[in-house]
């Protein structure tokens, strides 16, 4: 048997004219598919042991073909490196003409029923399911550095914001562990995308199926899949798994964003309540007092480029019809730019939570008694009156007190009892905000108690 020509493509048998430089570069995807060489390579081993197992190789051929691939894997990982050559297309046909390259006509026989389509969807997912692992260890760190300074910090205590007004006093803890939950959520929802990406795609063929019979359950137990595609058309066609990872990332960046602008917002002089490292600040180019908090900024920027590659490559898939179709090589870009930013952004997060300074005495200074309001209604809903009611009666006492130019706690008993007979000596007990905070107890309060249990809870998830 003859081998092909080097230059000649894998597809090239109908043409007869050479093809467009400029078609070629336009069509080629090696230039960022190159980074999936070894899962690329990992199927075509699994791949040359269901041929040899159906008698489409020998085990001679099976061993040189998988020794093959694994001196291909090994140039790719090399600092000389893998030599590209003009014509190869994208991973699948470099690897192939490299393999044939060293073992001569052989490497030819590792196509048999396999086409393109079946191979990068393999592909693809193999290598999401390693980020995913990458993802979820990130993820874990992130949540896990949260917990441990909400652990010694949770003496804390500060003003709680609705609409950027202060409402009512809470633990510095458990706001930070607000961001957490959010974040063990996306931990979550990641684990429950592995089963839907974990779907083996190989043996679908170009889309009618293998005709020479491979195991495919072999296939999928040799490269770790959980279950195997039912449906060659769908197998070869469904991006699902893309588009779902990059919905998962979009909402992930969402909650990062919100805690980068948290964080900004208190770093700032009018609130002062933390301070981030140098290492992950900047300076001003024109104003030498400044110190700006760009890894928050590119954090919360990060959520709508992520956010766009989703939106982008799900307006792609809309119109496609069935099974491959050339533009889902539109995939790859957009998932590899989410993979690394999400990556990248988780990291950076958790060293700015790891290493940010924050200042309890400027949190303390920032509570002020009209943030016990509603613990003043509620000391009257304790001596029975309907809250409707008193609501509107701690709303008048915060007026009076704004009237004298004081504070609520400034006002006499005898102020108090003006509003309501049910006010007595110890109305001044209300004006104590530990107080107030410890009485929250109820499971998913500020107090000590139920930070605490959030606390457990968290770090029982994250080990």
């Amino acid at each position: 048997m003859a081998s092909l020509p080097t230059r000649q493509k894998l597809w090239g048998g109908r043409f007869t004219g050479n093809t467009d430089p400029l078609m070629h570069e336009f069509n080629q995807s090696l230039s960022y598919d190159r980074r999936m060489y070894d899962a690329d390579i990992r199927g075509s081993k699994a791949y040359a042991k269901a041929l040899t197992r159906v008698g489409i190789l020998t085990h001679q051929e099976e061993s040189s073909i998988i020794e093959g691939l694994e001196k291909v894997r090994k140039e790719w990982a090399s600092e000389e490196g893998f030599k590209i050559q003009p014509d190869d297309e994208d991973i699948h046909t470099a690897n192939e003409r490299r393999l044939s390259e060293l073992i001569g006509p052989t490497g030819g026989k590792l196509h048999t029923g396999r086409s393109r389509n079946d191979q990068v969807a393999t592909d693809m997912r193999l290598w999401l399911l390693d980020e995913v692992s990458a993802i979820e260890d990130s993820l874990r760190g992130l949540i896990r550095v949260m917990v441990e300074r909400a652990d010694k910090e949770k003496n804390f205590l500060l003003p709680g914001y609705t609409h950027l007004q202060r409402g009512q006093p809470i633990r510095w803890a458990h706001l930070l562990l607000s961001h957490a939950f959010s974040f063990r959520y996306d931990l979550e929802r990641l684990q429950q995308l592995i089963p839907r990406i974990s779907v083996l795609p190989l043996g679908s063929g170009a889309l009618a199926g293998n005709p020479f019979v491979v195991d495919r359950e072999f296939l999928a137990k040799e490269l770790g899949f959980l279950s195997v595609a039912e449906n060659s058309m769908w197998g070869v066609g469904d991006r699902d798994f893309v588009v779902e990872f990059m919905m998962w990332a979009s909402l992930t960046m969402t909650h990062m964003s919100r805690l980068s602008e948290d964080l900004i917002i208190y770093s700032t002089a009018e609130f002062g309540f933390v301070t981030l490292s140098d290492a992950y600040s900047t300076g001003s180019s024109i104003m030498p007092q400044k110190k700006n908090p760009d890894s928050l900024e590119l954090l919360r920027g990060k959520s709508g480029r992520i956010f766009g590659n989703m939106a982008g490559f799900v307006m792609t898939l809309k119109g496609l019809p069935s099974t491959y179709n050339k533009d889902l090589q539109e995939d790859k870009e957009p998932l590899f730019d989410t993979v690394d930013n999400i990556s990248k952004s988780l990291q950076i997060a958790e060293g700015v939570i790891a290493t940010m300074k924050v200042h309890s005495d400027k949190m303390r200074q920032a509570l002020t008694m009209d943030v016990l309001a509603t613990d003043l209604a509620e000391y009257l809903v304790r001596k029975g009156v309907p809250f409707r009611e008193t609501h509107h009666i701690s709303g008048r006492a915060v007026a009076l007190a704004e009237s004298q130019k004081c504070q609520l706690n400034e006002l006499t008993a005898e102020d108090f009892k003006k509003l309501h007979d049910r006010f007595s000596e110890d109305v001044v007990q209300v004006f104590d905000f530990e107080r107030s905070v410890e009485r929250r107890s109820a499971i998913g309060g500020p107090s000590m108690k139920t930070v605490e249990r959030q606390i457990a809870v968290l770090r029982e998830i994250v080990q």
